[in-house]
């Protein structure tokens, strides 16, 4: 059957797992070429939009590519088709493919990157290696009819109101009476045009996290009966869910580093490995990070990690860490970021049904092992 959905659907689907918002500053994220009004019946995913990917989603007719680096992540002074990059842009928009990115906001999303890497790892007790923003709450109050109160309660809580912690649907209601004057024009939904009413009411308050006022409050409405709807938002002096980049938890139980590295191995399918540290030094607290993640070592040491894995460590990083005490386990870049383009089909495919969805495979790791 075919799909009807279009790019911007695939595009929401992504945003709402991970928000452009969560990038990294002057990450340039989101569309990289096409348009979003194209319908899509198969989208092509990949670490790189390189010549090799684009020929590939071509030929299998894809009409939308997803990647996790930017193509245009460097400024670009001119588009000379003689060249690679060129010519692979000339490839897309010969064949109307469009082109759409996650990338620092994917290694920062719950479920993305570094949290399918570590659990592909085997880490348990997870927790964000370095806290980079929060989602500030705000408290909403509505009044609503006793006869709505339930119904407006389970809208805002479904549409992301109500959570404290691993607590769901946490509301405080107090009944109370209500009045108001419908003048001429209006539409009451109790009372009669020109006569005081009084009824009875609930005062409904809950905590809303400010990347989730807008749905709220939409929802909200949408499950309130009266025409004019009576609510505040008020701004809180605290702090929502966190984000960060990286992740750190636990192995089940403590193991030399050289047998850990031997399992990050296997588990990321590299024939070798590199490691800093002693062979036989004992670890069970990890930090990973996906992609280059040298500079944050130091935020490895800070949390108690026993070994940091991550990749693209230059020779200084790690011979600094091993002298503080920090193993460094460098895998390949793209060994360590490729995992979550199966989460990512799994995303798409669970909330865009009819959609084909599929992982390219075309080698995209640069690197090769004698």
């Amino acid at each position: 059957m075919s799909s009807v959905h279009t790019a911007a659907d695939v595009v929401r689907v992504l945003e709402a797992w991970a928000p452009p918002r969560l990038a990294m500053p002057g990450d340039p994220v989101g569309l990289q070429l096409g348009r979003l009004d194209k319908p899509v019946e198969t989208v092509w995913l990949a670490l790189d939009t390189s010549l090799p990917v684009v020929q590939e989603a071509v030929a299998a007719g894809a009409d939308m590519l997803v990647t996790h680096h930017e193509l245009f992540y460097r400024p670009l002074p001119k588009l000379d088709t003689t060249t690679i990059k060129g010519r692979t842009i000339a490839e897309a928009l010969a064949h109307d493919l469009t082109i759409y990115a996650a990338h620092t906001n994917l290694d920062v999303a719950e479920g993305g990157v570094n949290d399918v890497l570590a659990a592909k790892l085997g880490l348990t007790d997870v927790d964000i290696l370095d806290r980079l923003q929060d989602d500030r709450l705000r408290k909403l109050v509505v009044f609503v009819p006793e006869s709505h109160h339930e119904q407006v309660l389970q809208a805002v809580c479904a549409a992301g109101a109500g959570h404290i912690g691993r607590y769901s649907h946490c509301t405080f209601n107090t009944p109370g009476e209500g009045t108001f004057l419908p003048l001429p024009g209006t539409q009451p939904f109790l009372g009669q045009v020109g006569q005081l009413e009084r009824a009875a009411e609930v005062r409904l308050e809950t905590v809303v996290p400010e990347s989730r006022l807008e749905a709220v409050v939409r929802a909200m409405l949408a499950a309130h009966p009266y025409e004019e709807v009576a609510y505040d938002v008020y701004p809180l002096e605290i702090m929502g869910k966190a984000y960060g980049i990286g992740r750190i938890g636990n192995l089940e139980k403590p193991l030399p580093l050289q047998e850990f590295a031997a399992q990050v191995r296997d588990a990321l399918g590299l024939s070798h490995i590199r490691f800093g540290g002693e062979p036989d030094k004992r670890v069970q607290r990890v930090a990973v990070l996906g992609g280059s993640g040298g500079k944050w070592a130091a935020a490895a040491l800070a949390k108690g990690a026993d070994v940091f894995v991550t990749s693209d460590c230059d020779h200084h990083t790690v011979a600094d860490a091993w002298l503080d005490g920090l193993a460094i386990i460098d895998a390949t870049h793209a060994a360590l970021e490729r995992p979550v383009l199966e989460a990512m089909r799994q995303q798409l495919t669970d909330r865009l049904p009819g959609l084909s969805v599929r992982i390219s495979e075309v080698r995209e790791d640069p690197f090769t092992w004698l």
